[in-house]
């Protein structure tokens, strides 16, 4: 049985790879510099899951687990504090895949709680896992005060977006993120 938790440092390295698989490689290759690859993106991720002033710290994560075994993540922090929070991301980014994105467009604003990545490792998927954790999050959105769940769903994932619609999250208007054509949703 599948059980969402809180997520621990220690479980750093599993939630980059699952935050990596939300972003596809095709964005997180976007991301990086000339000369750099998936796995220093890799290694800068598990840097910044590690932290604890990352939008990505293990302390804005969710995870499912099967046992001992991280399955799924659920990564939500306040969209208010996005430039605050993504600071240690550009510096990261300078230092470990060599690019400065100081100048990136906001994906999210104050008044949601926004859900950066989602996913779900593929041997567990289509099996509530995701839900599971969509619905933890809008009770961590509530218990925080904040009035709705926000994310970007790619265009071209219309899976993804299926599943979000199923669980109620609306259309609220076209973006731009990591080089493709993006969906904000909120619930």
């Amino acid at each position: 049985m599948v059980e969402i938790k809180e997520a621990t440092k220690d479980q750093a390295s599993e939630i980059a790879h699952l935050v990596m698989m939300a972003m596809t490689d095709d964005c997180c290759l976007h991301f990086c510099g000339d000369g750099y690859g998936l796995d220093d993106f890799r290694k800068m991720m598990t840097l910044l899951v590690a932290r604890e002033d990352s939008q990505y710290s293990y302390r804005n994560t969710l995870v499912a687990m099967d046992a001992d075994r991280v399955v799924g993540t659920a990564v939500s922090y306040d969209g208010g504090r996005l430039h605050e929070l993504r600071q240690a991301f550009i510096e990261a980014a300078k230092q470990h895949i060599g690019k400065d994105h100081s100048g990136m467009d906001d994906e999210t604003q104050a008044g949601e709680l926004y859900l950066d990545s989602l996913a779900v490792l593929p041997d567990y998927r289509r099996k509530g896992i995701a839900r599971c954790l969509i619905m933890a999050t809008k009770e961590r959105a509530n218990k925080l005060g904040l009035p709705c769940v926000g994310l970007l769903v790619d265009k071209g994932n219309p899976s993804g977006e299926a599943l979000y619609s199923s669980v109620g999250f609306q259309y609220e208007n076209d973006s731009i993120w990591g080089g493709h054509p993006m969906k904000h949703l909120t619930l």
